[in-house]
């Protein structure tokens, strides 16, 4: 959950929807998020909402957490009321650090959600996790409580880099948690890398490739990284002791983890996601990229529901408090527009490997797709069977793309 929240108008102390907001729950999909939002300490490239044990003061604990979420959940259950959805299809838990909290209370967690809505019979569920945070033996116990998904924060194979993320884990520990996790029966396993870390050099990055791939996971998420105000490493950039990201290098590794990944049997179906089979694609981030409805739980966490976005308060102790007085922990949301769900629809769809209808387009929006397709940044192939399917070349601009696109 990212650090600034938007400004938009108060929610009601029950949390009710708009009786429009009711009338199709889940009809593009239904998954919930869950936020928890504790790590043991904190990196320097972080702005999430997250609180090492020094930052979270009085009222809030790990140890009550797992039931203060319930409580949230319960409320959900009275808000959506007669028109629940018709089964959950994703679970998606994130952080933070899901797995500093017990495996027992993360087996609740999910056992809750079953009871509340029912989860669907090939429900995907996943948890975030840092590698030094899982063992054999919780992976096991997570498994059998039916998480079917782990992703695991990797980051880099290079002690440096790592240590410029203030990331604490062993250079290759992420690819051991990833076996584990497959050991203990894991349908799915992804590794998190981050790429243009100040220091980074082009052997670096291809040893964290090569690692990804001798690990056998069958997904793998790779991001540019964002220097983010109010962090320590934004701090230290500002001071001089370290340069900012280049867009030049960027490019140069996104270039080689395509190669890289498809080579070793990835496809990519977002700009900044590769899986082995459509098996292993992310349905929860799918899930958002396609405008369907999910339940967001915990501190910060963000809902989607029938077109009525909201976000909650974000520190844990304000949320356990409104809980427990039996109000909505939402601090704000927000009426999306035809003209704002549009706008979100050609930014998240352009970046899927299934493209964008161009039929959604207006005149001007497909006259720069024309223009897109003429630079080489859309597939000549999928544009005549009407979609806009972004090039290599593309991927490296899509943000361009996107706003020629739009009115």
């Amino acid at each position: 959950m990212p650090g600034v929240l938007p400004d938009g108008e108060t929610v009601p102390v029950d949390g009710a929807l708009p009786a429009t907001a009711l009338r199709e729950v889940g009809g593009r999909g239904f998954g919930v998020y869950l936020h928890v939002p504790f790590c043991a300490s904190r990196c320097g490239y972080c702005d999430f909402n997250t609180y090492t044990a020094a930052e979270l003061g009085g009222g809030a604990d790990r140890e009550s957490y797992a039931d203060t979420v319930l409580a949230e959940l319960a409320l959900a259950a009275r808000v959506l009321g007669d028109t629940p959805p018709s089964r959950v299809d994703t679970v998606f838990v994130g952080g933070g650090t899901p797995t500093l909290l017990p495996a027992d209370d993360l087996a609740r967690l999910l056992d809750g959600i079953d009871r509340t809505w029912g989860l669907a019979a090939d429900a995907e569920v996943t948890t975030e996790a840092n590698p030094e945070s899982v063992t054999p033996e919780s992976l096991k116990t997570l498994r059998a409580a039916g998480y079917t998904r782990i992703s695991l924060g990797m980051q880099s194979a290079a002690a440096g880099v790592l240590a410029v993320l203030d990331r604490n884990h062993r250079p290759g520990r992420a690819a051991e948690a990833a076996r584990e996790a497959r050991d203990a029966g894991f349908d799915h396993v992804n590794l998190d890398l981050i790429y243009g870390t100040p220091g980074e050099r082009p052997e670096d990055f291809a040893a964290s490739l090569d690692q990804v791939v001798a690990a056998g996971v069958d997904h793998v998420s790779a991001y540019a990284l964002i220097v983010e105000d109010g962090t320590r490493l934004a701090a230290r950039m500002r001071r001089g002791e370290l340069p900012y990201p280049s867009d030049d290098v960027a490019a140069d590794r996104y270039l080689a983890a395509e190669a890289a990944l498809d080579a070793a049997g990835f496809s990519w179906y977002e700009v900044s996601n590769w899986a082995r089979s459509g098996a292993a694609r992310c349905r929860h981030n799918l899930l958002y990229w396609t405008g369907g409805d999910w339940w967001g739980l915990g501190p910060g966490a963000h809902s989607h529901v029938g077109g009525v976005r909201w976000w909650n308060v974000k520190h844990p102790t304000t949320y356990a408090q409104r809980l427990a007085a039996g109000h909505s922990p939402g601090l704000a949301r927000e009426i999306l527009t035809p003209t704002e769900t549009h706008t979100e629809d050609v930014m998240l769809r352009l970046r899927l490997a299934s493209g964008l209808p161009l039929d959604v387009l207006d005149d001007a929006g497909r006259a720069a797709a024309a223009r897109a397709l003429a630079d080489g940044l859309l597939d000549p192939v999928a544009y005549p069977q009407g979609r806009a399917v972004l090039t290599l070349r593309g991927r490296l601009l899509a943000d361009a793309v996107v706003r020629d696109l739009l009115p």
